[in-house]
């Protein structure tokens, strides 16, 4: 750590950065609870202290390594914001906070320590309500990296797509509000100090410095070589919250609720087609008993209904998410959002891995979806690419590129 100590920051990033992603977080409280994980020298902490939040924020920023928890507590302490940041040694892996301690966590950088998918589960229960998540990873910017880079890389850290990481975003309940590449800039404020010093650097002293240092100057030299197949994405996340609470209570369809299911879905909608569109799903090969579900009003009413049935991209299976529909006297109510929300967890549980809708960006956005493009899928039809959605229910297995592929019903 020795060769890093000092340096003005340990991963690429800059303050434009930072204050762009922080733009990207959307409204925050006046003085927002932050914690900083990773922290390194602070540049982060520092700046989210002076400038989050109406009047700034109240830092914690964690490390495990002393000597740049102490430069965190100098430079606070010198810019007049030791009562706002404070330094803490800490496993980011295992924090003894309370679940709903922060506002705003903030992970530049440092989420390979633990792994991408690790740092999404385990951090998730530190967000209060309404809580933001920024954390940027090292990713491929190539479909087929080159062997020489993957000579590097594969023995210490397993890079993966950004499709691939928003398939981990989605799987572990995230919805996206931003995914921003870093700049050459950034890398460069990183690189650049980093690599006068291991020019500069003595002989080392014993075979363990001697390998810090020669991991250095691979590292370095790889980015020169290979920079243009890799580099750093920042995700802005907040957890999926659409659909829960409130006063539904959502259930599987039974027979008895297929007259009202198809009332509902013929007020719903201008015509009749998705109601007969449903009809016509129950009995073709593509329906999946217990992936219609409806949510009942407080007179047991069907005030709701969404619908999963089987769809493949380019011959592997997937869901499509159609029709969705509410009473129209019951619309912004809720009803919509508890039956969605419902019918994909009853997936999720059934180990379905990816859904498919086309609707209403905003709207779907709430559960996490995303335009489907950045996964490579496309519809096998003429749409507005936002308007084609996906999400990604288990990251387990590779997200599917190509055309989709609808049931007979669908009439495509």
């Amino acid at each position: 750590m020795e060769l890093h100590r000092g340096l003005p920051r340990q991963s690429p990033g800059s303050e434009a950065t930072t204050r762009h992603l922080l733009s990207l977080c959307g409204p925050l409280p006046e003085r927002p609870r932050v914690l900083d994980l990773g922290c390194g020298p602070g540049p982060s902490a520092l700046l989210l202290a002076a400038e989050a939040g109406t009047h700034g924020a109240d830092v914690t920023a964690v490390d495990l390594y002393e000597g740049f928890l102490d430069e965190v507590r100098a430079a606070a302490a010198a810019r007049g914001l030791a009562d706002r940041v404070r330094a803490v040694k800490a496993d980011m892996g295992d924090l003894p906070c309370p679940d709903g301690s922060f506002d705003l966590l903030w992970a530049e950088g440092s989420a390979y320590n633990i792994g991408f998918a690790t740092a999404l589960r385990r951090w998730k229960r530190l967000l209060a309500p309404g809580g933001t998540l920024v954390l940027s990873e090292c990713e491929w910017t190539v479909e087929e990296p080159s062997a020489g880079v993957r000579a590097f890389w594969d023995p210490h850290y397993a890079l993966r797509t950004t499709a691939r990481n928003l398939a981990a975003v989605q799987a572990a309940g995230y919805r996206v509000l931003a995914v921003h590449r870093h700049p050459d800039s950034d890398w460069a404020a990183y690189y650049g100090p980093l690599g006068e010093r291991a020019a500069a650097a003595p002989e080392p002293a014993g075979p363990q410095a001697a390998a810090a240092l020669g991991f250095v100057r691979e590292e370095l030299d790889t980015r020169e070589r290979y920079g243009h197949e890799y580099g750093y994405t920042a995700y802005v996340l907040r957890p999926v919250t659409a659909g829960d609470g409130g006063a539904w209570t959502t259930r599987p369809e039974t027979g008895a609720d297929t007259a009202a299911v198809h009332a509902l879905n013929s007020a719903a909608f201008e015509t009749r087609a998705e109601a007969d569109l449903v009809d016509a799903l129950r009995t073709d090969g593509s329906w999946l008993p217990g992936l219609s579900y409806v949510a009942e009003g407080p007179d047991g009413s069907v005030a709701a209904h969404a619908l999963l049935t089987r769809c493949e991209v380019d011959g592997v299976p997937a869901l499509a998410l159609a029709p969705v529909a509410a009473d129209p006297a019951l619309q912004r109510s809720g009803a919509g959002s508890a039956v969605v929300r419902a019918v994909l967890a009853a997936a999720r549980e059934r180990g379905e891995a990816l859904v498919l809708v086309l609707g209403h960006p905003a709207y779907y956005a709430r559960f996490g979806f995303v335009a489907a493009s950045r996964f490579g899928i496309r519809a096998p039809f003429e749409v507005p690419d936002e308007a084609m959605m996906a999400l990604v229910l288990d990251d387990r297995l590779p997200v599917p590129a190509g055309t989709i592929g609808y049931p007979a019903p669908f009439g495509i």
